[in-house]
């Protein structure tokens, strides 16, 4: 890769230093995600434990250095594009996941403590489509209505 000054490349291309007006919609923040996890397919991630048992206001403080969602908040367009911390609230809020979808995705209950990032990033195309029929069904029997009743 040869490197260039923002003069340079000036020279040669048009350079949008600000984040486009349009801004990405939510299947293209989440390809973006998966493409970066698929950059390094095999580098381990950490899960986070126990997603579906923790309150929802502890739930979206839920972080943990070294995750999948940490991957997303390591990426300047993500960033720009208004990703604001490697929470589980906030990749949530972001990328627009039902916590079915997002537990799918970080839950250690899956995988136990760490992942491939090849397998966080199929995850995450799976989540592309979650919306329909399907998935609410899968959700129904795989995310429990009351997270409290399964702790024992």
């Amino acid at each position: 890769m040869r490197h260039q000054t923002l003069d340079q490349l000036h020279k040669v291309a048009e350079i949008q230093t600000e984040p486009s007006s349009r801004g990405m919609d939510r299947t293209q923040r989440l390809q973006r995600w998966a493409e970066l996890l698929e950059r390094q397919p095999a580098r381990l991630l950490s899960a986070l434990p126990g997603t579906e048992y923790y309150p929802l206001q502890e739930r979206d403080l839920m972080r943990c250095h070294g995750s999948p969602l940490s991957v997303a908040f390591e990426d300047p367009l993500l960033r720009s594009e208004g990703l604001q911390n490697d929470s589980y609230g906030e990749a949530k809020r972001f990328f627009e996941l039902s916590d079915g979808q997002l537990h799918n995705i970080v839950c250690h209950c899956h995988v136990g403590e760490t992942m491939h990032a090849s397998r966080a990033a199929l995850c995450v195309r799976a989540a592309i489509g979650g919306r329909g029929l399907l998935a609410s069904l899968w959700a129904l029997f795989h995310w429990p209505a009351h997270p409290a009743s399964r702790a024992g």
